[in-house]
């Protein structure tokens, strides 16, 4: 017996027991960007009002991402031209927290970068010193890169493989980094495997979320305890494993990469799940979807 599209529908399994808004309001709340507050150019539902809220609430924020193909005054404009207000300690992303890493651990090495402008300015800016010579590349950094080639490639291979000096880290691990109506491009982890499949290491550094690193640096950023924040943001497998890792709550939001049936099939459980940021603050406090 063939069923019809209304049937099949009603056929699905009803995930909506997911959904759970918060019960309490947080002293600092950090946000993932895209997917969480915009997608692409577009600001989602709720996010103006939402932070005008928080705003007036004096809550402490701080803004997260994985994308280290802008730098920080990148993100800074685009949150205040959609409307955010934003102040420069609030922005913290990848190109930071590498230029941190490396300067703590690796000042006096030679680095092979694998990444777009932003992340090449901030290094020499650092005074971290550059070189694509394998023989004498002490780290390689693997990052989104959408000039990557063959033979940024072989430099890496060469460097790790053949003349066995070179480690291998990472801004993020996001495979793939998604667009709006579905489109989407590779993000570094793709470069990562590669480099991990041609040279049969294993990449040793993560500068981004899931990883502490990224987390401990918003912490003190945002200068509370963890029992005092909520991260929120839209993927699985980085904004909430970070906070579930760290003890501090999670609230998924509905609005990017995962939806109801993939948290459903997931090993992970967020604090909160939310269809739309606007459903942050607890019902209790009178909060509203709001239009923008």
């Amino acid at each position: 017996m063939t069923m019809t599209p209304a049937q099949n529908r009603l056929a699905e399994p009803d995930h909506s027991h997911l959904l759970a808004r918060p019960t309490r309001a947080y002293r600092g709340y950090i946000f993932d960007l895209d997917g969480t507050v915009y997608l692409g150019r577009e600001l989602l539902p709720g996010a103006l009002r939402l932070i005008g809220e928080l705003r007036r609430r004096d809550a402490r924020i701080v803004f997260l991402t994985n994308n280290p193909t802008r730098d920080p005054r990148m993100y800074l404009d685009k949150l205040t031209g959609l409307g955010i207000d934003t102040r420069p300690e609030e922005i913290l992303n990848t190109v930071m927290t590498m230029t941190s890493w490396l300067l703590e651990n690796a000042a006096d090495k030679k680095i092979f970068v694998i990444g777009e402008e932003p992340l090449q300015s901030a290094l020499i800016a650092a005074g971290l010193q550059l070189t694509d010579r394998p023989q004498d590349i002490d780290v390689v950094v693997a990052s989104y890169d959408r000039t990557f080639e063959y033979r940024k490639l072989q430099i890496a291979f060469d460097a790790i493989a053949t003349h066995r000096r070179a480690m291998l880290v990472t801004t993020n691990p996001d495979v793939y980094c998604p667009f709006p109506n579905g489109n989407g491009e590779p993000d570094a982890g793709a470069i990562v495997a590669a480099i991990e499949a041609c040279t049969g290491t294993k990449c040793q550094v993560n500068a981004g979320k899931p990883d502490r690193l990224m987390l401990d640096t918003a912490m003190r950023r945002i200068g509370l305890p963890a029992q005092d924040c909520v991260m929120i943001g839209d993927r699985l497998s980085t904004d909430i494993a970070m906070a579930v890792a760290a003890g501090m709550d999670s609230a998924l939001v509905l609005t990017g990469e995962t939806t109801l049936p993939m948290l459903a099939a997931a090993g992970i459980r967020p604090t909160w799940v939310l269809r739309r940021i606007d459903e942050l603050l607890p019902e209790s406090h009178g909060q509203q979807q709001f239009s923008r």
